[in-house]
C-alpha cells in the first residue's frame, strides 16, 4: 500500500474554522513533498484544546483512496 508522512501542526484557531464551516479539508504536505487535501472530519479522533499536531501516517489504495490515517507522533 502506497504510504505518506504528514506532519501536522494546527492551532485552536485554525481548527475552529473547520468547525465553524468555513473549511472543510486539511492541506498538509508530506516529507517527500508532495501536497495533501483530506477531508478535516477524519483528523476528528486527533483534535486536542490545543488544536492538532503530530506525525501522521496516511495509507491509500493505488486508485487514491484513503485506507488508514494514524498517528505516529
Amino acid at each position: 500500500m502506497p504510504s505518506l508522512v504528514l506532519d501536522i501542526a494546527l492551532s485552536t484557531e485554525r481548527v475552529q474554522a473547520i468547525y465553524r464551516g468555513h473549511a472543510n479539508r486539511i492541506m498538509a504536505q508530506s516529507r517527500d513533498g508532495r501536497r495533501v487535501s483530506l477531508p478535516a472530519h477524519h483528523f476528528r479522533p486527533f483534535l486536542t484544546h490545543s488544536g492538532i499536531h503530530g506525525s501522521f501516517e496516511l495509507e491509500f489504495s493505488s486508485e487514491g483512496e484513503l485506507l488508514s490515517l494514524r498517528r505516529l507522533s
